[in-house]
């Protein structure tokens, strides 16, 4: 017996670990290094960060990127980026590396440096959009000149042990493998150039790598039920009150408590969830042969500002979306027999930041989804989502037995009538006043 719970608490631990995500399960960033030319004493490569996630992005203050040298690399040059410690380059005489560090670790350079430190795509404080908001602006460059003596495509060795924060930890990448060298269009696009040698590394994210507790959680109200769902009790974690204050404490007028940490521990309100992030889901109205939802994501941490946030919902009735109101919305199949999921963000320059905690800390929308008549019900729960991810970590619902079920003497056609005569009871009060 104490064998088969092992073995079960090694499969959960795995599965846990392992990084697959159902909802997006080729989701990965893939990190590619190209040699563009070789020098007397080395190489110059280009170095790509693709973000292929759908709806997991790099946030702010972004990626970080390390490895270890095989041989005794140094750095001689970077564009685009840069070392964050240069290391002991005292055995150099008169040129100095940019970094003789055996174990170097690379971040990308702020927006606004001086032209001739640009690379294409670099430069953006180290935020990458996930592949699914924004597939042309999911990437990351930067080149980088490496000095061995005696290396050529024969003598060259692949840097070993990437590591990947972004920006906190929950990445783990693989070895770096030799693949078809990549080809190049010239800026005409009549002439095809080819990397000298190309090898890719891949990393995957794990939330149980992450951190031991959910990021966010969902709650639930409907208007055929006076209960509201709210979030489970500590969905959030509350073993570790110090990073909570009240929506009234004196402590928020100081000055610099909104400023983000590097580290980006939050400093939340205290709620009885104590989740930085809150979902709600409210079935707002009931038609002939459409239903509408309404959508809310409130902020309740004081140092984050949520900039390229997504969510990302699971609902059988998603494959019939027929409006949605104040976000974007994008179906993510990751199965093509089944179009159960769709990711929703903001609009550009309205609401694609979610502010800090406040009165300003929230965004809403409404969708209207049709009607399948074979499997649409409001019964046992089914208007509820199955899963919920915001920024690509999944929120804690609450138990199926609390959901705002419809009453057991409720039938469809009684509903349909009793929202038809609520509406039209609302209209004619509304004439009236």
């Amino acid at each position: 017996m104490k064998f088969v719970v092992s073995v079960l608490f090694s499969l959960v631990l795995f599965s846990c670990a392992s990084a697959y995500d159902p909802l997006d399960p080729s989701g990965n960033i893939t990190i590619k290094w190209d040699v563009m030319s070789w020098t007397p004493d080395g190489y110059v490569a280009v170095v790509t960060i693709n973000n292929f996630q759908m709806y997991r992005h790099i946030m702010n203050p972004g990626w970080t990127l390390g490895w270890t040298w095989a041989k005794k690399e140094v750095i001689w040059s970077m564009v685009g980026a840069q070392t964050t410690e240069q290391g002991d380059c005292s055995k150099f005489k008169g040129n100095i590396p940019h970094c003789c560090k055996k174990t170097p670790t690379v971040v990308d350079l702020l927006p606004g440096v001086p032209y001739n430190q640009q690379y294409a795509n670099c430069c953006k404080g180290g935020v990458i959009p996930a592949w699914g908001q924004d597939p042309l602006g999911a990437v990351s460059q930067f080149q980088v000149s490496i000095g061995q003596a005696g290396t050529s495509n024969k003598t060259v060795k692949l840097p070993k042990n990437f590591t990947l924060l972004g920006p906190g930890p929950g990445y783990t990448c693989g070895p770096a493998k030799v693949v078809p060298s990549t080809t190049f269009l010239t800026s005409d696009r009549r002439r095809k150039t080819q990397a000298l040698m190309t090898w890719n590394v891949t990393c995957t994210y794990s939330q149980f790598l992450a951190r031991k507790n959910p990021s966010c959680c969902v709650s639930f109200s409907s208007f055929y039920n006076e209960t509201i769902t709210p979030c489970p009790s500590c969905a959030c974690g509350c073993q570790d009150k110090s990073n909570c204050v009240k929506s009234h404490s004196k402590i928020l007028n100081m000055v610099g408590v909104n400023t983000p940490r590097k580290d980006n521990t939050p400093l939340i309100q205290c709620t009885r969830h104590m989740c930085p992030i809150r979902v709600h889901w409210h079935v707002k109205l009931n038609y002939k042969d459409y239903w509408r939802v309404k959508i809310s994501i409130t902020n309740f941490n004081y140092r984050m500002n949520y900039s390229l946030w997504t969510l990302a919902v699971q609902h059988p009735n998603l494959n019939n979306v027929t409006q949605v109101f104040s976000f974007d919305y994008k179906p993510v199949v990751p199965y093509e027999s089944i179009n159960d999921t769709g990711m929703f963000y903001g609009l550009k320059y309205y609401n694609d930041v979610l502010m800090e905690a406040g009165p300003f800390g929230n965004a809403q929308s409404e969708v209207l989804l049709q009607k399948d008549k074979e499997t649409f019900t409001f019964k046992q729960g089914w208007a509820f989502p199955r899963r919920v991810y915001f920024n690509g970590d999944e929120c804690m619902l609450p138990p199926p037995d609390t959901y705002p079920f419809l009453p057991n003497s409720a039938n469809q056609k009684e509903l349909l009538s009793f929202t038809i005569f609520t509406s039209a009871v609302l209209v004619l009060l509304s004439i009236i006043w």
